[in-house]
């Protein structure tokens, strides 16, 4: 799903709220006074999130998932009760994903393992950091629709670095609840009286 919607709060009340419908974006920034709108692309959600990705990627690596490059080799080394994988590609680039073990999953046979995503970090040929992604903080989630008290396991803390951007976004849920009600008209909004209206390209 590309609909995406996040609001930046103070102790004050918003101070920034970005939504897409998966075609249309916008912005509202009452520090700078003005509203942004134009497609939904990776150089617009970037403009609030500093993370130069779709929606859909972002939203992904929020839930403790991650965007991954396309790799001609894979190579993988466990170690310390966690997983490291290595993605390489053709063009030189490669991608680091670190995973853990939960504790007493070191003896069961892989498919029964369970495993929590730490880092997922792409380098450039020259070997430098484009980005880094790192998840701390998991929680076990319920799902109230479930009799059983199933649920999901989610990182309450992610931070995304791109060094090339000058880029350090640091995310903190305070809470997460599954299979909410989403009222009508959450992934679009209207500019508010007295904010000056600019529209932006993905560029």
């Amino acid at each position: 799903d590309a609909r995406v919607r996040f609001d930046a709060m103070t102790q004050f009340g918003p101070a920034a709220t970005l939504t897409s419908d998966g075609e249309s974006f916008a912005l509202t920034d009452l520090r700078d006074n003005r509203y942004l709108e134009g497609p939904t692309c990776p150089a617009n959600i970037e403009r609030l999130l500093g993370l130069r990705f779709s929606a859909a990627e972002v939203t992904h690596l929020l839930l403790g998932e991650t965007p991954r490059i396309e790799a001609g080799r894979t190579t993988m080394v466990c170690q310390d009760g966690r997983y490291r994988i290595t993605l390489l590609s053709d063009d030189g680039r490669r991608q680091e994903l670190e995973l853990e073990l939960r504790e007493g999953d070191e003896r069961e046979p892989p498919d029964a393992q369970r495993l929590r995503l730490r880092r997922s970090e792409v380098f450039a040929p020259d070997g430098s950091t484009e980005w880094r992604a790192t998840y701390d903080d998991y929680r076990f989630v319920v799902d109230p629709d479930d009799a059983q008290r199933r649920g999901v396991v989610m990182p309450y803390t992610v931070r995304f670095v791109d060094p090339r951007a000058g880029a350090d976004t640091l995310v903190r849920f305070s809470a997460v609840d599954l299979n909410v009600e989403i009222p009508g008209g959450a992934f679009t909004q209207t500019p508010r009286p007295g904010l000056t209206v600019h529209h932006v390209g993905c560029d």
